[in-house]
């Protein structure tokens, strides 16, 4: 029988210990991704006046809950859609403020709610996501009636990444880009930096490659105090754009501060956005 020393034992149990957190972290990943709000938020109207509830079919078979919120009454209507694609947690409420802001200008927007999320049936995974705003924009197209060349694509954090490879496939009037990452391993390795999370995360987001081959106009904006997506990371996405690219930078603000939400700083980039689409 082999006879183990002392520090060789304890190497051994480090080895295993950390075997036994990348197995477990492997097993629960998208459990790390996504922090949904799966609760069934209220009618729309009773949130927003005016706003309906509508659903929306993914190619595999689910029934997915969105509200679409009109333009404000004051404000001229300009024919134009915002497909919204929420960050990775939370659900379509929480982006009631946003939706609002855009509506005051004009905008018609849809706010998406992903499988998983806000009373929807299925489990989140890059895929699914995918199916999910593609159900988006037929919806928009197919059934609000609103020209494929007249939508713009709007998504935060990981909805950014949801939004471009949706842009890779069909193109935006324009995409706006808020607090996105170069990929998922990258964004991940800056929370666990002690997995080897690029060797074994399933779903990569690549949002890096795919923006080279969107060409439509891209606004990026994310925050300068950001300490969940690294704003290096957001600049990066900026610089490897195909398309004519603005960039805003809010100062001081982090991930999830009010300013990235519905600032004005924000909405006023958007709707100039917007104000370019002939």
């Amino acid at each position: 029988m082999v006879k183990v020393s002392g520090p060789v034992r304890v190497v051994l149990v480090v080895l295993l210990f950390l075997a036994l957190v990348v197995a477990v972290a492997w097993l629960l990943q998208r459990r790390l991704i996504h922090f949904p709000d799966a609760s069934a938020p209220p009618p729309a109207a009773q949130v927003v006046a005016g706003a309906q509830d509508v659903v929306l079919h993914t190619d595999d078979g689910l029934r997915l809950g969105a509200w679409l919120v009109k333009p404000q009454p004051s404000a001229p209507d300009r024919r134009l859609a915002v497909l919204v694609a929420h960050g990775n947690a939370g659900n379509r409420q929480g982006r009631v403020p946003l939706a609002v802001a855009l509506a005051g200008h004009g905008l018609t927007v849809l706010l998406v709610d992903y499988r998983g999320y806000g009373g929807n049936p299925g489990s989140p995974s890059e895929e699914g996501l995918a199916r999910d705003v593609q159900a988006a924009r037929s919806y928009l197209v197919d059934r609000a009636g609103i020209p494929a060349e007249r939508l713009i694509y709007y998504g935060e954090s990981l909805g950014a990444a949801v939004v471009t490879a949706l842009a890779a496939r069909h193109p935006p009037a324009a995409l706006v880009l808020r607090s996105p990452f170069t990929d998922l391993p990258a964004a991940g390795r800056e929370h666990y930096p002690f997995l080897p999370v690029r060797l074994f995360l399933r779903d990569r987001f690549p949002v890096g490659d795919l923006i080279a081959q969107v060409t439509a106009p891209t606004l990026i904006v994310y925050g300068t105090a950001d300490t969940v997506v690294p704003p290096a990371q957001s600049v990066t996405v900026a610089d490897r754009a195909a398309g004519p690219v603005r960039i805003v930078a809010v100062e001081g603000a982090d991930h999830n501060d009010a300013s990235l939400l519905n600032g004005p700083q924000l909405i006023n980039a958007i709707t100039e956005l917007a104000g370019e689409i002939k």
